[in-house]
């Protein structure tokens, strides 16, 4: 039997952290999968972690003292697990704390890894907690994906391949298929892949940190998929709306770190474009929409100073 270990990374999210938990628990159970839990807490003050003590006490519990961001925390986790030495779990599966494992979702993943020896990542189909429909899979970004930022001609592009999007009809056919990468919140990692390029760059705060390290299991000659039949709800970003405008400075960060690493100087220097350009627009659309009484002065603030600081970024930008 294959063995699985599983991260979830939390930070002021008790109660989803707890519904997380235990659809992860009666997956595990009901599947009989051999599978070691780890939660790394990134100092939440809400509780996070002696509810974990409490209720989930075979949970390998990691209790910082502060917010080592999301990377770090991740592989702070996965080294607690003994992954990817050898000795330690086969495979690894990133989780974040808003989703809800059904059914034989973890199953049906390492099935699929098993039965694929070139396979060095799988995603989960996610969806919303109706039921509906959530894009799981993306390719790499692009100069016209970072135009769609700010610029949007036409909302039905946002959905289309142009945006980086996979077709509905893939995730409906139910058969695996490949892809540049999944959305971290549900992502499956071979041993061997993760033994081969290392774990996640810890210089990645919050986002970007898993198109990175797809982007690098990719080049080793690895591939990629998304698997439809695992299914998982996804409740999107619970942490990051804490600090909306912080969060949107994290993102342009990460992007800017991306880009820097995977493409060259044409490619950065169209893209520091693309967002002055953008910023400036949004810049004088809050202003106005602040003016207009739509907006509220410290709402305005905000946003203004959060546009202004990753403009200071661009300008900063390799």
């Amino acid at each position: 039997m294959v063995r699985l270990g599983i991260v979830t990374v939390s930070y002021n999210v008790r109660e989803h952290l707890r519904r997380c938990l235990a659809a992860v628990e009666a997956s595990v159970q009901a599947s009989g999968l051999d599978a070691e839990v780890a939660v790394v807490d990134n100092a939440s003050g809400d509780g996070s972690a002696d509810m974990v003590r409490a209720d989930f006490p075979r949970v390998r519990l990691l209790a910082n003292a502060q917010n080592a961001g999301f990377a770090a925390a991740t592989n702070q986790g996965l080294r607690a697990l003994g992954f990817p030495e050898e000795g330690g779990p086969d495979f690894a599966m990133l989780l974040n704390p808003d989703t809800l494992v059904r059914s034989a979702a973890l199953a049906e993943m390492l099935s699929f890894m098993d039965r694929n020896p070139r396979a060095g990542v799988a995603g989960a189909r996610l969806v919303y907690e109706d039921g509906s429909f959530q894009h799981s899979a993306f390719r790499y970004p692009t100069l016209l994906m970072a135009l769609f930022d700010f610029f949007v001609p036409h909302h039905r592009l946002l959905d289309s391949r142009l945006n980086g999007r996979y077709p509905r009809r893939l995730y409906q056919s139910g058969r695996p298929f490949e892809i540049d990468h999944p959305l971290g919140a549900a992502m499956m990692v071979r041993r061997e892949a993760a033994l081969q390029v290392g774990l996640l760059d810890e210089a990645f705060f919050m986002y970007c940190e898993e198109v990175d390290w797809c982007r690098r299991i990719k080049k080793a000659g690895w591939r990629i998929y998304c698997v439809p039949k695992a299914e998982i709800v996804h409740l999107e970003g619970r942490s990051a709306r804490q600090f909306r405008e912080e969060m949107f400075v994290a993102l342009w960060r990460s992007r800017y770190r991306l880009f820097a690493k995977h493409n060259g100087p044409l490619y950065r220097w169209a893209v520091r474009r693309i967002v002055s350009l953008g910023l400036r627009r949004e810049m004088a659309r809050v202003r106005r929409a602040a003016q207009r009484g739509e907006l509220d002065a410290a709402s305005a603030q905000s946003r203004l100073m959060a546009c202004a600081r990753v403009l200071e970024l661009r300008r900063g930008a390799p």
